[in-house]
């Protein structure tokens, strides 16, 4: 490659027509793949350049609908954005199986996300947590103050909890701020609050120590979706193939190199639902990734067992910070079609679809694991092509 073929100074300053004029002289691209890349699709050069950052074109993915989902009695069409089919067929198969015994069973699902305050070289870290729990209804107060229509709407800061740690660099006092954050994924609010929360504790001189980092934690413990589903023992292929999910699960649950699989498949449907309703599939795969370490050991974020009719009932349990509203998704509008067709009412009711999502899912590749192997199933839909 040339060198220093990156190096472009006030690249952002462009605009997305001169941008993709070097880009294509750079790299030298053909006439097809120009055309291809002045393909804004149903974005305006206007509503790219607004979204990110040195944009040059806009890359499409395949939209598919899981089908057979009812999750809580309610019938649901779910969006995916994936490129892999056997994703969408094996959530759709998941569900079918699911659908004979009613479906998937959600709890309601908390929108408390967590913004962490760190305070470092600690004088007296007794002393400093002390002081900061008589003052936990003022920065409270204070963290309200940012967001005073959250509040209005019946969210906002609720609680204040002071943990210590031992680090490498000593000991620190972390503060987690608990946001009801409602139908947001709630980031940019969080975040607000827990830099004004900061710059109050240094104003009003509370603590000597240092105050470092500012941000909401990804490992979203109190916004956590849990669903149940009963999968018929016929439909799955009989007592034998059920053993058989039951010796795979033992598995994930002993060693960690399956587990990653396992839940990479859960994932799999989780991910495809968040990227087309425009939610941040990377912090749902962070906070599900930690939660799955949380006991000290990685395992699988899925269990099972037989019931008393010799049927397989599967849970799953994991963070999901889902939102109907803010980032990307006022901004896109395929995200919109994908709300729309989807039809879900709040941030609550789309976490507890997408746990569905996730069961149907990993339901689905053990089925197909403990049968036929996973290949013959997923190589035969990547053949047709």
């Amino acid at each position: 490659m040339k060198k220093d073929l990156s190096k472009i100074s006030g690249f952002y300053k462009l605009t997305i027509q001169e941008r993709q004029a070097l880009i294509s002289k750079l790299a030298n691209l053909t006439k097809d793949e120009k055309e291809i890349l002045e393909n804004f699709g149903y974005f305006s050069y206007d509503q790219l350049d607004l979204i990110s950052e040195n944009v040059i074109g806009s890359y499409s993915l395949p939209f598919s609908i899981a089908t057979n989902f009812q999750v809580n009695g309610r019938d649901y069409l779910i969006p995916m954005v994936t490129e892999e089919a056997s994703v969408v067929a094996a959530a759709s198969n998941g569900a079918r199986i699911a659908r004979k015994n009613g479906g998937f069973h959600s709890e309601p699902v908390k929108s408390i996300m967590i913004g962490q305050i760190q305070l470092t070289n600690l004088s007296n870290p007794d002393y400093e947590k002390e002081i900061l729990l008589k003052n936990k209804d003022y920065l409270i107060k204070i963290a309200n103050l940012c967001d005073k229509t959250l509040v209005e709407m019946g969210g906002g800061a609720q609680d204040l909890e002071i943990r210590e740690i031992s680090t490498e660099r000593g000991k620190m006092i972390i503060l987690h701020l608990l946001v009801n954050v409602l139908d947001a994924m709630g980031a940019n609010a969080v975040n607000t609050m827990v830099e004004q929360v900061a710059h109050v504790i240094k104003e009003k001189n509370l603590v000597k120590a240092q105050i470092n980092l500012k941000i909401i934690s990804n490992l979203a413990i109190y916004r956590v979706a849990k669903c149940s589903a009963v999968f018929d023992k016929d439909l799955l292929g009989g007592g034998q193939i059920i053993e058989r999910i039951l010796d795979a699960q033992a598995f994930a649950k002993s060693d960690p190199f399956r587990a990653a699989t396992a839940n990479k498949g859960i994932m799999n449907g989780i991910d495809a639902l968040a990227i087309a309703t425009g939610n941040d599939y990377r912090a749902i795969e962070a906070g599900a990734h930690a939660f799955a370490s949380l006991e000290g050991n990685y395992g699988p974020l899925t269990d099972y067992y037989i019931d008393n009719n010799e049927n397989l009932v599967g849970t799953i349990e994991i963070p999901m910070p889902m939102a109907t509203f803010g980032g990307i998704i006022k901004k896109h509008p395929m995200t919109k079609i994908a709300l729309k067709i989807l039809d879900v009412k709040s941030g609550e009711e789309l976490s507890q679809v997408a746990a569905a999502v996730g069961l149907a899912q990993n339901l689905a590749a053990l089925r197909a694991l403990a049968d036929e192997g996973i290949q013959k199933g997923h190589m035969k839909l990547h053949f047709r092509k």
